[in-house]
Protein backbone atom coordinates (compact mmCIF):
# COMPACT_ATOMS: atom_id res chain seq x y z
CA UNK A 1 0.00 0.00 0.00
CA UNK A 2 1.28 3.43 -1.07
CA UNK A 3 2.64 6.14 1.83
CA UNK A 4 -0.08 9.16 2.23
CA UNK A 5 1.44 12.15 0.69
CA UNK A 6 1.22 14.14 4.08
CA UNK A 7 3.09 11.03 5.60
CA UNK A 8 6.21 11.63 2.92
CA UNK A 9 6.13 15.10 3.52
CA UNK A 10 6.83 14.77 6.92
CA UNK A 11 9.45 12.32 6.31
CA UNK A 12 11.30 14.76 4.12
CA UNK A 13 10.77 17.66 7.16
CA UNK A 14 12.08 15.25 9.70
CA UNK A 15 15.32 14.34 7.06
CA UNK A 16 16.21 17.74 6.17
CA UNK A 17 15.72 20.02 9.42
CA UNK A 18 15.57 17.65 12.21
CA UNK A 19 18.89 15.05 10.54
CA UNK A 20 16.27 12.25 11.35
CA UNK A 21 18.41 9.28 9.78
CA UNK A 22 15.21 6.76 10.49
CA UNK A 23 13.27 9.06 8.07
CA UNK A 24 15.45 8.29 5.57
CA UNK A 25 15.73 4.80 6.20
CA UNK A 26 11.92 4.88 6.24
CA UNK A 27 12.24 6.98 2.87
CA UNK A 28 14.09 4.53 1.23
CA UNK A 29 12.23 1.73 1.94
CA UNK A 30 8.69 3.09 0.82
CA UNK A 31 10.36 3.93 -2.57
CA UNK A 32 13.24 1.74 -3.48
CA UNK A 33 11.27 -0.90 -5.17
CA UNK A 34 9.03 1.52 -7.18
CA UNK A 35 11.91 3.31 -8.19
CA UNK A 36 13.44 0.47 -9.41
CA UNK A 37 11.18 -1.09 -11.60
CA UNK A 38 10.68 2.71 -12.83
CA UNK A 39 13.96 2.79 -13.67
CA UNK A 40 14.59 -0.64 -15.37
CA UNK A 41 12.45 1.10 -18.00
CA UNK A 42 15.43 2.56 -19.49
CA UNK A 43 18.61 0.50 -18.16
CA UNK A 44 17.01 -3.27 -19.10
CA UNK A 45 19.41 -3.78 -16.53
CA UNK A 46 18.56 -4.63 -12.76
CA UNK A 47 21.90 -4.20 -11.92
CA UNK A 48 22.68 -0.78 -12.81
CA UNK A 49 18.87 -0.09 -12.24
CA UNK A 50 20.08 -0.66 -8.62
CA UNK A 51 23.21 1.64 -8.48
CA UNK A 52 21.00 4.50 -9.75
CA UNK A 53 18.23 4.12 -7.36
CA UNK A 54 20.61 3.72 -4.38
CA UNK A 55 22.20 6.91 -5.62
CA UNK A 56 19.61 8.49 -6.34
CA UNK A 57 18.03 7.75 -2.49
CA UNK A 58 21.19 8.19 -0.63
CA UNK A 59 21.49 12.01 -2.51
CA UNK A 60 18.55 12.51 -0.10
CA UNK A 61 20.62 12.06 3.03
CA UNK A 62 23.59 13.46 1.50
CA UNK A 63 21.72 16.88 0.07
CA UNK A 64 19.29 17.19 2.99
CA UNK A 65 20.26 20.90 3.50
CA UNK A 66 19.57 21.78 -0.01
CA UNK A 67 16.16 20.00 -0.23
CA UNK A 68 14.00 22.08 1.56
CA UNK A 69 12.40 23.61 -1.34
CA UNK A 70 11.01 20.52 -2.76
CA UNK A 71 7.19 20.06 -2.21
CA UNK A 72 6.82 16.64 -3.58
CA UNK A 73 9.56 14.00 -2.61
CA UNK A 74 8.05 11.39 -4.91
CA UNK A 75 7.89 13.48 -7.95
CA UNK A 76 11.33 14.52 -7.19
CA UNK A 77 12.36 11.09 -7.26
CA UNK A 78 11.09 9.55 -10.14
CA UNK A 79 12.53 12.84 -12.29
CA UNK A 80 15.88 12.43 -10.97
CA UNK A 81 15.94 8.56 -11.14
CA UNK A 82 14.81 9.05 -15.06
CA UNK A 83 17.19 11.83 -15.30
CA UNK A 84 19.89 9.19 -14.51
CA UNK A 85 18.41 6.50 -16.08
CA UNK A 86 18.52 8.67 -19.41
CA UNK A 87 22.31 9.72 -18.93
CA UNK A 88 23.20 6.24 -17.94
CA UNK A 89 21.91 4.52 -21.42
CA UNK A 90 23.80 7.72 -22.76
CA UNK A 91 26.98 6.80 -21.76
CA UNK A 92 26.78 3.25 -21.72
CA UNK A 93 24.67 2.75 -25.36
CA UNK A 94 27.21 4.48 -28.04
CA UNK A 95 9.41 -1.99 -19.63
CA UNK A 96 -0.69 -5.87 -13.02
CA UNK A 97 -2.58 -3.95 -12.51
CA UNK A 98 -5.90 -1.38 -13.05
CA UNK A 99 -6.02 -2.71 -16.51
CA UNK A 100 -7.33 -6.65 -15.56
CA UNK A 101 -10.06 -4.98 -13.49
CA UNK A 102 -10.70 -2.85 -16.87
CA UNK A 103 -11.23 -5.77 -18.92
CA UNK A 104 -12.78 -8.35 -17.05
CA UNK A 105 -9.85 -10.18 -16.40
CA UNK A 106 -9.71 -9.66 -12.65
CA UNK A 107 -12.66 -12.33 -12.99
CA UNK A 108 -9.75 -15.14 -13.78
CA UNK A 109 -6.99 -13.75 -11.96
CA UNK A 110 -9.25 -13.64 -8.92
CA UNK A 111 -10.63 -16.74 -8.82
CA UNK A 112 -10.28 -19.10 -5.38
CA UNK A 113 -10.68 -22.24 -7.46
CA UNK A 114 -7.44 -24.10 -7.10
CA UNK A 115 -8.06 -26.09 -10.82
CA UNK A 116 -7.95 -22.05 -12.26
CA UNK A 117 -4.71 -21.29 -10.82
CA UNK A 118 -2.50 -22.57 -14.26
CA UNK A 119 -4.82 -20.53 -16.48
CA UNK A 120 -4.18 -16.81 -14.18
CA UNK A 121 -0.57 -17.76 -14.48
CA UNK A 122 -0.78 -18.14 -17.98
CA UNK A 123 -2.95 -14.96 -18.64
CA UNK A 124 -0.73 -13.07 -16.26
CA UNK A 125 2.06 -14.42 -18.90
CA UNK A 126 0.22 -13.19 -21.62
CA UNK A 127 -0.75 -10.03 -20.51
CA UNK A 128 3.26 -9.43 -19.20
CA UNK A 129 4.46 -9.86 -22.45
CA UNK A 130 2.00 -7.63 -24.10
CA UNK A 131 2.88 -4.90 -22.14
CA UNK A 132 6.53 -5.71 -23.21
CA UNK A 133 5.37 -5.07 -27.13
CA UNK A 134 4.20 -1.44 -25.94
CA UNK A 135 6.34 1.29 -27.10
CA UNK A 136 8.83 2.58 -24.32
CA UNK A 137 6.92 5.64 -23.66
CA UNK A 138 3.63 3.92 -23.38
CA UNK A 139 5.24 1.63 -21.33
CA UNK A 140 6.66 4.12 -18.93
CA UNK A 141 3.38 5.61 -18.48
CA UNK A 142 1.22 2.35 -18.27
CA UNK A 143 3.37 1.93 -15.77
CA UNK A 144 3.35 5.45 -13.72
CA UNK A 145 -0.51 5.73 -13.71
CA UNK A 146 -1.66 1.95 -13.78
CA UNK A 147 1.02 0.41 -11.18
CA UNK A 148 2.34 3.44 -9.37
CA UNK A 149 -1.46 5.35 -9.30
CA UNK A 150 0.23 8.56 -10.30
CA UNK A 151 -1.85 11.34 -11.75
CA UNK A 152 -1.74 12.37 -15.27
CA UNK A 153 -0.17 15.86 -14.15
CA UNK A 154 2.77 13.63 -12.26
CA UNK A 155 3.59 12.02 -14.72
CA UNK A 156 3.89 15.15 -17.15
CA UNK A 157 5.83 16.25 -14.87
CA UNK A 158 8.01 13.34 -14.36
CA UNK A 159 8.39 13.13 -18.36
CA UNK A 160 8.15 16.25 -18.85
CA UNK A 161 5.09 16.07 -21.43
CA UNK A 162 1.78 17.60 -21.07
CA UNK A 163 -1.31 15.60 -19.36
CA UNK A 164 -2.69 15.41 -22.79
CA UNK A 165 -0.20 13.50 -23.85
CA UNK A 166 -0.19 11.45 -21.04
CA UNK A 167 -3.63 10.43 -21.52
CA UNK A 168 -3.28 9.49 -25.03
CA UNK A 169 -0.47 7.77 -24.45
CA UNK A 170 -2.04 5.66 -21.97
CA UNK A 171 -5.35 5.16 -23.73
CA UNK A 172 -3.09 4.07 -27.26
CA UNK A 173 -1.51 1.91 -24.89
CA UNK A 174 -4.69 0.00 -22.79
CA UNK A 175 -6.28 -0.50 -26.39
CA UNK A 176 -3.48 -2.09 -28.10
CA UNK A 177 -3.12 -4.54 -25.25
CA UNK A 178 -7.11 -4.99 -25.18
CA UNK A 179 -6.68 -5.57 -28.71
CA UNK A 180 -3.73 -7.93 -28.11
CA UNK A 181 -5.80 -9.90 -25.40
CA UNK A 182 -8.73 -9.76 -25.79
CA UNK A 183 -9.34 -12.74 -27.94
CA UNK A 184 -7.72 -15.20 -25.09
CA UNK A 185 -9.77 -13.71 -22.49
CA UNK A 186 -12.83 -14.18 -24.48
CA UNK A 187 -11.75 -17.46 -25.25
CA UNK A 188 -11.19 -18.10 -21.47
CA UNK A 189 -14.70 -16.77 -20.81
CA UNK A 190 -16.68 -18.58 -23.32
CA UNK A 191 -18.24 -21.67 -21.49
CA UNK A 192 -16.64 -25.17 -21.92
CA UNK A 193 -19.96 -26.70 -23.39
CA UNK A 194 -20.09 -23.32 -26.05
CA UNK A 195 -16.07 -24.24 -26.82
CA UNK A 196 -17.31 -27.43 -27.62
CA UNK A 197 -19.33 -26.57 -29.92
CA UNK A 198 -16.96 -24.30 -31.77
CA UNK A 199 -14.59 -27.11 -32.02
CA UNK A 200 -17.10 -29.42 -33.56
CA UNK A 201 -18.10 -26.72 -36.29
Amino acid sequence: MKESKTNITQLLENICLGNDQKSFEEVFKIFYERLLNFCIHYTKDRESAEEIVSDVLNKIWFKRSELSHVQNLETYLFISTKNQSINYTKQFSNYRVTYLEETGMHQLLNTRDPGKELERRELIFKMNQAIETLPQQCKIIFSLVKEEGLKYKEVAQILNISPRTVETQLVRALQKLDKILSPYIHDHNIPKKEKAKQLQK
